[in-house]
């Protein structure tokens, strides 16, 4: 029971980290309006090393408790390489807008194996993928916090549509995952575009200032948005719906039943 606890506490605590790393620069003076630039540039390396560090103590402790076996920990660092190979052709041939191909595998395995191991995935899968291609910068740690909420939520998706065993849930139980992915295919843009958005320079109705109210801050929000992002964000919303219409059942079938013969709890859902 104890290091039910602990683990929860520490992707908990994974949360508050994230959401206080996204939305400190708000609670600033405005001196780091404009400069863009140097958004996070300080504090990513931190809130990088926080996020990792907490990360593999969340999956020791899952060990320790034995709620997963080895070949589960296996599972996710192939998955993980798997995914990031995905990153490396996206990168190496553009696709349109904000099509991506990694976000179909991440809400996979957190639907199969649970929201912690989904949180899990979508956080080293971005940082794997950030060392594959290149992409290291002040943007890494608020990419690993977002795509593991996707992985996250994606878990929650199983208690109100269970991998479908039969057949004839396949088409609820795709339908389900396809809107979630162009849910989050729109939320993974918003939520980023926070990361940045205190540091940049533009119209009065589409830029922050300190000390204005809660309602413009999301009205100027929201036309920044969408201006900026909305349409590149639509592509990979509607990327999310293909790879998951097309593909999400036979994955679903080949992870589950590899779940149903390494977990060691009956329910399989405890990471």
């Amino acid at each position: 029971m104890w290091h039910k606890i602990l683990n929860t506490s520490i992707y908990v605590l994974s949360g508050i980290l994230g959401v206080l790393a996204f939305t400190y620069p708000f609670f600033l003076p405005g001196a780091q309006e404009g400069a863009m630039g140097l958004a996070h540039s300080q504090d990513a390396p931190l809130v990088t090393a926080a996020l990792v560090g907490l990360s593999l103590i969340a999956l020791l402790v899952e060990l320790q408790g034995q709620s997963i076996s080895a070949k589960i920990v296996a599972m996710l660092g192939v998955l993980v390489a798997i995914t990031s190979v995905l990153r490396f052709i996206e990168v190496a041939i553009p696709m349109p807008g904000g099509f991506s191909p990694i976000f179909a595998p991440i809400i996979l395995a957190g639907y199969v194996f649970g929201g912690r191991f989904g949180f899990l995935m979508g956080s080293f899968t971005m940082l794997t993928s950030a060392l594959v291609t290149g992409g290291v910068g002040p943007w890494l740690p608020y990419q690993m916090f977002t795509a593991g909420w996707v992985g996250l939520t994606a878990g929650w998706v199983a208690f109100l549509v269970p991998p479908a065993a039969q057949p004839g849930r396949n088409i609820l139980m795709v339908s389900i995952l396809s809107a979630f992915g162009f849910a989050w295919g729109l939320i993974y843009g918003v939520i980023m575009n926070v990361y940045f958005w205190p540091y940049a320079l533009g119209p009065a109705e589409q830029s922050w200032t300190p000390g204005i109210s809660l309602g413009e801050v999301l009205g100027r929000y929201g036309a920044f948005y969408a201006v900026t992002s909305l349409g590149w964000d639509v592509v990979r919303s509607l990327g999310n719906v293909l790879l998951l219409a097309t593909l999400g059942a036979p994955v679903i079938r080949a992870l589950a039943r590899f779940r149903r013969r390494f977990f060691f709890q009956s329910d399989g859902r405890s990471l």
